[in-house]
């Protein structure tokens, strides 16, 4: 059984259909920032994108040049895989009503080359609530596609808590981890991290990184503002030394918030449709997080500038065709 409240499930469609502005708008950031200035000579560059699903596209998207240009400028870029990916869905219904996720290797490496993602530079995070949707055989054959595609990916239980990559000079940590599951604890226990608390990672998990960064699977899904116990965890997540945040689920954008020296993008939306094809405003709007990491001897891990950059999906037939703003004539 999933694990949401009577009162999330009774608000899923009205806020779908409206996502809600209602919540505490105080103390967010600027959607752009340079905590260093001036800039550090040496920096690794983060693209954090939000969840990736083929539910709203039956082939690869569109993709404005522009945003092509910005994935590819990231030495690493983050995504959440909404969908498990195999070739023949075992939860057939599901699947064509859009309820359970879905996507072929085919789709994947289509969609990977029309945004401008090169698999040797993705990280996909599997901690979410989608990724039963097709049982255990669908999960496994997420982990195998992967693994023969070479991407990289963070979430799965058995990897710990904390994954370690190297990127350029730099030793980046990534917590992933969901808080929402769509069927049992017991398909997700041992199988997918669901741990939150950063007081019970193991201590050794982040030694020796210059960065650790949450890509948590929180808070309630089509509300512009994060509840407050998501702000809670992002405040203990700062706490116990991470720096970097940046949260999925709620399929519309969230802000920034600076909390100490961390930074935290509460939700990106979606990247690639996780909802029905013709998806009403404003659940169409996602977001690209570009961070700046520092790489000097001297400042090495810190956050030296992030900006959030919204996009677009517009419908394309039977695809989405991702926009910038200004290519839809909104400044």
């Amino acid at each position: 059984m999933s694990n949401y409240p009577l009162s999330y499930k009774l608000s899923w469609l009205p806020r779908f259909l409206k996502p809600s502005l209602a919540g505490d708008a105080n103390g967010f950031a600027p959607a752009a920032g340079t905590p260093m200035d001036p800039p550090p000579k040496q920096m690794v560059r983060l693209a954090f994108v939000g969840d990736i699903s083929a539910v709203a596209n039956r082939s690869a998207p569109d993709c404005d040049p522009a945003i092509r240009a910005l994935l590819g400028s990231a030495d690493l870029v983050i995504g959440n895989c909404e969908s498990p990916i195999m070739d023949k869905p075992s939860a057939v219904l599901g699947t064509k009503l859009g309820t359970h996720h879905a996507m072929s290797e085919r789709f994947l490496v289509e969609a990977l080359a029309a945004v401008g993602i090169g698999r040797e530079k993705l990280v996909l995070s599997l901690a979410n609530n989608h990724v039963f949707d097709q049982g255990v055989a669908g999960f496994d054959a997420t982990l195998a596609t992967l693994k023969q595609l070479d991407i990289r990916t963070i979430g799965p239980a058995a990897t710990g808590p904390v994954e370690r990559f190297a990127v350029g000079p730099l030793a980046l940590g990534f917590a992933a981890f969901t808080l929402w599951r769509n069927a049992d604890e017991s398909l997700f226990a041992g199988r997918v991290s669901m741990e939150g608390d950063p007081a019970r990672w193991p201590r050794e998990a982040s030694a020796g990184i210059d960065l650790l960064c949450a890509v948590p699977h929180w808070d309630w899904e089509f509300r512009h503002f994060p509840r407050a116990g998501t702000r809670a965890l992002a405040r203990r997540l700062a706490g116990h030394g991470v720096g970097l945040i940046a949260g999925h689920h709620a399929h519309v954008l969230q802000p920034v918030q600076r909390i100490g020296e961390a930074i935290v993008a509460y939700g990106l939306g979606d990247f690639l449709g996780t909802a029905f094809a013709r998806q009403p405003w404003p659940g169409r709007i996602g977001g690209i997080f570009i961070v700046d990491v520092s790489a000097e001897a001297d400042t090495r891990g810190a956050v030296a500038a992030y900006r959030l950059y919204p996009f677009v999906r517009l419908r394309a037939g039977d695809h989405e065709r991702l926009a910038t703003m200004e290519g839809v004539g909104v400044r």
